[in-house]
């Protein structure tokens, strides 16, 4: 197990690393359930001290926390050099959040509009996510902040829970299109 670092000591392990990739992006702490995030209408990273401690814990193979943390640092901060695109995406963001919000639990995974929605949904996440990487990829090629295997193995675990959530919805809306496709067939 890694050791802890105080809220304190995490604060400025963050702080360090947007100095040091000279990017001016606010810091907030919050007890959020995720481990750190990019909040693009007001560009600041968000972290949640606990979370992002054992978050590092779950990795697949033990990293020292201080590599794990300036990882998601440059992560975040790649998201805010693509603020532009996240901003524009903001409209149809809305739109889902509260097309998802109204649709009750029960009827979502049999309503084929709405899981069209959710892939849309996971897609853009997706690709939002990967854009993030190379930008972080670019930022640590430039800045040396991490080595490059850690960086991808926090990549790797990042990506891999966005895509298993894609992968669950993915089968649920092929199964209505191949029920479709039988339907429409002679």
């Amino acid at each position: 197990m890694n050791a802890t670092l105080t809220e304190s000591q995490i604060v400025s392990l963050i702080e360090l690393t947007i100095h040091d990739v000279n990017m001016d992006v606010e810091l907030k702490q919050e007890r959020t359930g995720v481990n750190m995030m990019y909040d693009f209408i007001k560009n600041e990273v968000i972290v949640d001290s606990k979370r992002v401690q054992k978050a590092c814990n779950e990795l697949l193979e033990p990293m020292p926390l201080e590599t794990y943390i300036r990882v998601l640092t440059i992560h975040e901060l790649g998201h805010a050099m693509d603020r532009e695109a996240l901003l524009a995406s903001l409209d149809r963001t809305k739109e889902i959040i509260l097309t998802k919000k109204q649709a009750a639990a029960e009827k979502r995974p049999t309503d084929l509009p709405f899981m069209t929605m959710v892939m849309e949904e996971h897609e853009a996440d997706i690709a939002f996510e990967e854009t993030a990487w190379v930008n972080a990829e670019i930022l640590n090629s430039f800045f040396e902040i991490v080595d490059g295997n850690s960086f991808g193995k926090v990549k790797a675990h990042s990506l891999s829970t966005y895509r298993a959530a894609y992968d669950t919805d993915l089968k649920i809306y092929n199964g209505f299109i191949r029920t479709q496709e039988e339907l429409l067939s002679p």
